[in-house]
């Protein structure tokens, strides 16, 4: 049974992701608030990331970093500290805890990383010039580390579009929304948080044990296709 520990598992795509690894793998959870879920393979520790000390962790197969931020402002209305935020949540917290347990991982069982960007990294959106520019450094750690780090272990992402979870409810907080963010998508749908967590347990798998460096786009086909 491989060890994963996951970043921010106790809601969203993050939740998600330990609902589906739970019953095959040990699963450690750090995050500010407990997981709704138990089981025997799950292992929590309250702890803000940004601010407290990593918990200690003496072996570990995976790692996933699930926290992020929908930060949507006119340029105008953007602080330099609504930068900061967003740079601080979705890249210097994912740098932290992978420096924090890069030992572990190397000596883990073919280790996996699984990073989280957006599909407005690549397809240029109004208001997204904060969130776009953190998840566009989140990239560009993926394929750095990608190389520095090739023939210990892997590191991928994931650029999920629009998905139903609390951290988009805003997008999705009525039914005229819901229809429009549909119609956006060439295949008619948004993202639900367990299609996202197959990708991740598909990346931090065997299965994909010949991928590092990529950014999957889970898209739904708005940066894939115009029709």
């Amino acid at each position: 049974m491989r060890t994963i520990i996951i970043i921010g598992g106790s809601k969203g795509i993050g939740k998600a992701i330990v609902k589906t690894l739970l019953d095959e793998h040990k699963v450690i959870n750090i995050s500010r608030t407990e997981p709704e879920i138990t089981h025997e393979n799950l292992e929590h520790h309250s702890c803000d990331v940004l601010n407290d000390e990593l918990p200690s962790i003496t072996s570990a197969d995976g790692l996933v970093y699930c926290p992020g931020s929908i930060n949507l402002k006119p340029i105008s209305r953007l602080s330099l500290d609504d930068f900061r935020n967003d740079f601080d949540i979705n890249v210097l917290g994912s740098v932290k805890v992978i420096q924090e347990y890069l030992p572990i991982l190397k000596n883990g069982n073919k280790p996996s990383i699984v990073l989280f960007s957006t599909v407005a990294a690549k397809l240029g959106m109004p208001f997204h010039a904060s969130i776009a520019t953190a998840k566009a450094g989140v990239e560009g750690l993926v394929k750095s580390l990608g190389a520095e780090l090739a023939t210990t272990l892997r590191i991928n992402a994931i650029a999920p579009t629009v998905t139903n979870t609390d951290l988009a409810a805003k997008l999705l907080r009525n039914d005229k929304m819901i229809e429009n963010i549909t119609e956006r998508h060439p295949l008619k749908k948004f993202l639900e948080p367990e299609e996202v967590a197959s990708m991740a347990e598909f990346l931090l798998s065997e299965k994909a044990s010949s991928i590092s460096g990529q950014v999957f786009e889970m898209d739904c086909g708005i940066v894939t296709f115009k029709i």
